[in-house]
């Protein structure tokens, strides 16, 4: 006699039955009551074995759509099918569809190539995606999301304000898609497709001083400075080394050699990839007499500390990123005029084209950039610290005639 929705519903445990009672519908269905829950099964023949196949669990699982389940089931045995292998496949489907979605291949290729990048790239890329791609696209399968998707969500980017941020993004899905091709879970890469249809970048440059008279004006306003004398020293010090603003403020006294005349910045602290960053030689900055003369003066300050310019809130983290800038917006300097990391475009200008003197590939060297050309690599090594000496000699004498405002003549080259 076949089930009614009633017997279903008020069926209770046999407690005679501990492995659990079975009613039948019909067809091979039956619901198997036990103290663990109500589950439809059906009983089939197939290929001269006998089997049995899961159709869901009460109330989940009504007893019509059990019904339906078992038709199905019945007329895939009529069409030769096996409707255990038929749901397997389906198991398995769905297991790997969840393991091909947008999110986590973007998650799998994240945790492959974080260990080759620094911290804040990998922690940038992820968060990013977290919040603008994830959320839209994440659970889709990567050959179901099409360009016009894609764009649409870098549109929504670019509305709020985030230029910069949606071709960020273009260029981190194309990672994704790519490696999605290489693992062969999608065939073709959408954001391709999106070649110029992102609102175009103006990229700004960082403002700095870049003529001779200028950068005079702005030596002799650090002179003047009425703030935290540290302060007035990370001014100087800025112009004098132009290093990176991150190196400058997190400079720490066990970098520096006062009787060598030697700044040494360590791997781990240079702007490099994190393979480069643990197996990368520091980099060294020559300190010129003037530099060696304000860092004598700020040790009675800072020396018995950590860092040479530490925090006036607590000596145990360094200045705060915003401090040089601020100091330069109290002497009258606009974002637009002048910034910290502006020190380095201001040095390489009037280095280039005020002192020729000086080989271009020392000053590159210098300031840590990718050096070109066969004397590159060579003038990155320490064996080679007789020509960054000289430059930043030559470098902080000029500083000192235009600080005191002086007709400065072209320095006379020296042989390459």
């Amino acid at each position: 006699m076949p089930l009614t929705d009633t017997f279903v519903k008020t069926v209770k445990p046999d407690p005679g039955k501990p492995a659990g009672a079975k009613h039948a519908d019909g067809y091979g269905l039956y619901l198997h009551v036990k103290d663990s829950g109500k589950y439809w099964r059906m009983d089939y023949r197939f290929a001269g074995k006998r089997k049995t196949l899961a159709l869901g669990v009460y109330p989940a699982v009504t007893l019509a759509q059990a019904r339906r389940r078992r038709e199905e089931a019945r007329q895939q045995i009529a069409d030769n099918i096996d409707p255990g292998v038929v749901k397997q496949a389906q198991k398995v489907a769905l297991a790997l569809s969840a393991e091909n979605t947008f999110e986590a291949i973007a998650r799998e290729f994240h945790g492959i190539k974080k260990t080759g990048w620094s911290d804040t790239y990998a922690e940038k890329w992820l968060r990013l995606m977290a919040k603008d791609l994830f959320p839209p696209l994440g659970r889709m399968l990567l050959p179901d999301i099409t360009a016009p998707m894609l764009l649409a969500q870098l549109r929504r980017v670019e509305k709020r304000g985030a230029k910069e941020a949606a071709h960020t993004l273009r260029q981190t899905a194309g990672q994704v898609f790519r490696y999605g091709i290489q693992t062969g879970r999608c065939e073709r890469n959408p954001v391709a497709d999106l070649q110029g249809a992102l609102e175009p970048l103006t990229v700004k440059h960082m403002a700095a001083v870049l003529e001779p008279a200028k950068a005079g004006e702005l030596l002799r306003a650090f002179d003047s400075y009425a703030g935290q004398p540290t302060t007035r020293a990370a001014l100087q010090l800025s112009a004098l080394l132009f290093q990176r603003p991150g190196n400058i403020r997190q400079m720490e006294w066990a970098w520096i050699d006062l009787d060598r005349a030697m700044l040494t910045i360590p791997s781990m602290s240079m702007k490099r990839t994190k393979m480069h960053k643990l197996n990368g030689r520091p980099h060294f900055v020559p300190l010129a007499p003037q530099a060696l003369v304000i860092l004598k003066e700020l040790q009675p300050l800072t020396g018995h500390g950590q860092y040479v310019f530490p925090s006036l809130i607590t000596g145990e983290r360094p200045m705060s990123e915003n401090t040089v800038n601020t100091a330069l917006r109290r002497l009258g300097y606009s974002g637009d005029e002048m910034t910290a990391h502006g020190f380095r475009a201001m040095a390489r200008t009037l280095l280039i084209e005020h002192l020729p003197g000086v080989h271009a590939d020392v000053i590159e060297a210098q300031l840590a950039h990718g050096k070109s050309g066969p004397l590159g690599a060579a003038y990155d090594r320490a064996e080679y610290m007789e020509q960054r000496r000289k430059l930043m000699k030559t470098w902080a004498d000029y500083l000192d005639a235009l600080r005191q405002g002086a007709k400065v003549i072209q320095f006379k080259s020296e042989p390459r």
